[in-house]
């Protein structure tokens, strides 16, 4: 009897242990295909060269406004750094202290982001001569605008960060709604005859923007007319005269106040509106719009910025 019941037990523990065996093997098979899911990778292809990283980083260090007000609108929470000095005010919560300060747009912090140890940086065209040191510190995508394709590079921009965070219908449902409003936009700026001139205030100086330049796309997207066909496309922009505006005589004129985006206390409205410009047909019609510094200057190419950038020519149709 005895004998018996040592057999049976035997059996039993021997079953246990294969049943324990196979739970076990189940649980490094189920552990191993989630690391293997964690792990997958993309290559993105960028101005600077070709990338590869693990898609849904955990910790990104994004230096291009434009890209963080997307990450934002996406409702993304990667991010670790940014260079806090000038953030747009309408991204003012990334100067909190739970996001590391990675220096300023043109001067990185590369002992900051080091200590970060970041799963992705992404820049742009302001820290392009850098990309060989960030990327000694962590894979890094170049996520800037070419001005002279703006929506197509806009959107391959945007596609691209869909597909790095999965979030890939949210992205296409954003751009469509863009693309609707810029639409709604042409279809106004195509039944008038008003020509503008786009310009750039700084400290009393002026510069002037047409097609295919930073602000060209007013002009190559929008459809509004140019003032002066002439103007050189160039990132920093004509320089021009007051008597310039006056003798161009733009029936509206956009300005971008650099002072109001960098902080300065001077006023482009009161250098700019002088005896020489209140005598043009902008001025007389209150057809002188001033844009949203922040879109416009700081995070233009962004989710956000690019709706509100439609948004404020479009004032100027109604």
């Amino acid at each position: 009897m005895k004998k018996w019941i040592l057999v049976t037990f035997t059996l039993m523990m021997m079953a246990f242990l294969v049943a324990c065996g196979a739970a076990e093997e189940a649980t490094e098979e189920n552990t191993a295909g989630a690391e293997t899911e964690e792990k997958e990778t993309m290559t993105v292809t960028h101005e600077l060269g070709e990338t590869t990283f693990a898609k849904n980083p955990e910790k990104v260090v994004v230096f291009d406004f434009g890209i963080l007000d997307s990450m934002d609108k996406l409702g993304v929470e990667a991010v670790a750094g940014v260079p806090q000095g000038n953030i747009p005010t309408y991204l003012e919560k990334y100067e909190d202290t739970k996001y590391e300060n990675v220096g300023t747009l043109k001067e990185a912090d590369f002992e900051a982001i080091h200590a970060l140890e970041p799963d992705l940086i992404i820049i742009s065209g302001r820290q392009a001569s850098m990309y060989e040191e960030f990327s000694e510190i962590a894979p890094t995508v170049h996520m800037g605008v070419d001005t002279t394709k703006y929506m197509e590079s806009f959107t391959k921009n945007m596609n691209t960060l869909g597909e790095i965070f999965g979030e890939e219908e949210q992205v296409k449902e954003e751009l469509a709604s863009i693309e609707a409003q810029i639409e709604e936009l042409k279809s106004n700026v195509s039944s008038s005859e008003e020509k503008a001139l786009i310009v750039l205030a700084n400290e009393g100086k002026v510069s002037a923007y047409g097609a295919a330049s930073r602000f060209g796309m007013i002009h190559d997207v929008f459809g509004v007319k140019q003032a002066d066909e002439g103007i050189e496309a160039s990132t920093h922009g004509q320089s021009i005269s007051f008597e310039y505006i006056l003798d161009t005589n733009p029936d509206v004129m956009f300005v971008v106040d650099r002072n109001a985006a960098v902080g300065n206390d001077a006023s482009a409205k009161e250098s700019l509106e002088n005896e020489l410009v209140q005598k043009t047909t902008a001025y007389q019609n209150d057809k002188i719009i001033y844009l949203d510094p922040d879109y416009w200057y700081l995070s233009g190419g962004g989710l956000e910025s690019v709706s509100q950038m439609v948004t404020g020519i479009q004032s100027a149709f109604e």
